[in-house]
């Protein structure tokens, strides 16, 4: 399939691992120039071919810094996905969430692409780009994640809806993928998330890792792997999508069952 997109720009945030590192690398492939924005830069992320550009995308300022970084760099921007999300998940209920978390978690996975967003749009709109936007299975089922997480991505869900509508008339599409459970570094030890959760049930993580599928109802029988989850997004920012905008793919195994 002709992707199209040889040649053109493209800014990823949360660009150092997971499915920020493969849509960075799978751009790279296609001949885009890419910015891969990242708190930390890892080794991989150097190695990918991509220019890489430190910031806190969690706040105003970071977002500022970087975007002005990739627009020198770049020129002007043809493609942005929004993939830096997360944050300092924690294994709680509502009522052990306070503002600060609350804060914390709305600015990681919903203000950073708002803002990210606004700084791109106007070159978007000139080049007539596309963005997407990475949310989660979560936010259709917000009962499986931490409340203030899955609120959070509901949200950036919505606001792709809302941008592919104000934006469409001239010529920018937007879209969703929302990923289910993907295997990355998020799952690798004790101290991250999935060793959180891990720990909530009393297991070891290979444990967690063997039984959680089943467990989700992921009808595959195993988590995502990051590039099938860069593999969606680079559909939706090509040619080949050019007629699709306000989507919200989900790539999951099977685990989401509503209609």
């Amino acid at each position: 399939m002709d992707l199209s997109i040889d040649g053109k720009t493209a800014v990823v945030t949360g660009a150092s691992r997971g499915i920020g590192l493969a849509v960075t690398k799978a751009l790279v492939a296609e001949g885009v120039r890419v910015v891969g924005v990242a708190r930390n830069v890892t080794p991989e992320l150097k190695d990918a071919g991509a220019v890489p550009v430190t910031a806190d995308l969690g706040t105003a300022e970071g977002v500022s810094a970087a975007f002005d970084a990739a627009l020198t760099e770049l020129g002007g921007i043809d493609l942005l996905v929004n993939n830096v999300g997360g944050g300092d998940l924690k294994v709680q209920g509502f009522l052990d969430t306070d503002d600060e978390q609350w804060a914390h978690l709305i600015d990681v996975n919903l203000l950073s692409t708002v803002r990210a967003s606004r700084i791109a749009l106007p070159s978007l709109i000139e080049r007539k780009g596309a963005i997407v936007n990475i949310s989660t299975v979560a936010a259709h089922l917000p009962g499986l994640g931490p409340v203030a997480y899955a609120s959070a991505k509901a949200a950036l869900t919505a606001l792709g809806k809302a941008l592919a509508e104000e934006f469409g008339p001239q010529g920018v599409r937007v879209n969703t993928v929302s990923p289910g459970f993907v295997r990355s570094s998020i799952y690798d030890s004790p101290e991250n998330f999935g060793g959180k959760i891990a720990s909530a049930f009393g297991m070891d993580i290979p444990t967690f890792l063997e039984k959680a599928p089943g467990a989700l109802g992921i009808t595959t029988g195993r988590f995502v792997e990051p590039a099938e989850v860069a593999a969606a997004v680079l559909f939706l920012l090509s040619g080949a999508a050019a007629n699709i905008t306000g989507a919200d793919y989900v790539v999951d195994g099977g685990m989401l069952k509503a209609v």
